[in-house]
């Protein structure tokens, strides 16, 4: 199932793990919660986020699927070309269709899809502060924002971004 990731920044592990108990008040589970301690810190009361989710996963497998469509619509480009100037006007349609779908695809990506991400939070990490990357279905977004927003003004709402649950990134 596909999420979106909320990020917090909170001063310190005290004030996050305050977040974390009105998160699952809230009624998000734990695991939906990953933590990334900044430089100098260790945690131990909350979960870190794995290693794929501190080297930013999503964010490699983003550009891959982008490059990925890209390089199909070039490849559809070149297929009408070729169409065109051969004279095979079935292969022309297909290209067409294929190019298309590619360009319908990128604009829904890049106008639907949340694209904050980790490195956007590299400053941030590199003092003693703490990330919490709340992973929370499309339509409680608005709910959680709302709700830490209101209970910790200490917390610092710092973007929506995506993620795949079942691939744990």
């Amino acid at each position: 199932m596909f999420y979106r990731r909320l990020y917090f920044v909170l001063p310190d592990e005290f004030q996050a793990v305050r977040v974390v108990n009105d998160l699952e008040t809230a009624g998000l589970d734990r695991q939906h919660v990953h933590a990334v301690a900044g430089r100098g810190m260790t945690l131990t009361q909350l979960s870190p986020a794995n290693e794929q989710q501190r080297q930013d996963a999503v964010w490699r497998l983003q550009r891959v699927v982008w490059t990925g469509n890209l390089a199909v619509f070039l490849l559809a480009l070149a297929g009408l070309a070729f169409s065109i100037g051969w004279g095979f006007d079935a292969g022309a349609v297909v290209s067409a269709v294929c190019m298309a779908l590619t360009f319908v695809a990128g604009a829904l990506f890049t106008l639907r899809v949340p694209d904050t991400h980790l490195d956007e939070f590299r400053g941030v990490l590199s003092h003693s502060e703490v990330l919490l990357m709340v992973d929370v279905p499309r339509q409680r977004v608005a709910e959680i924002e709302e709700t830490i927003r209101r209970r910790h003004p200490e917390a610092i709402t710092g973007g929506t971004g995506w993620t795949i649950e079942a691939l744990h990134l």
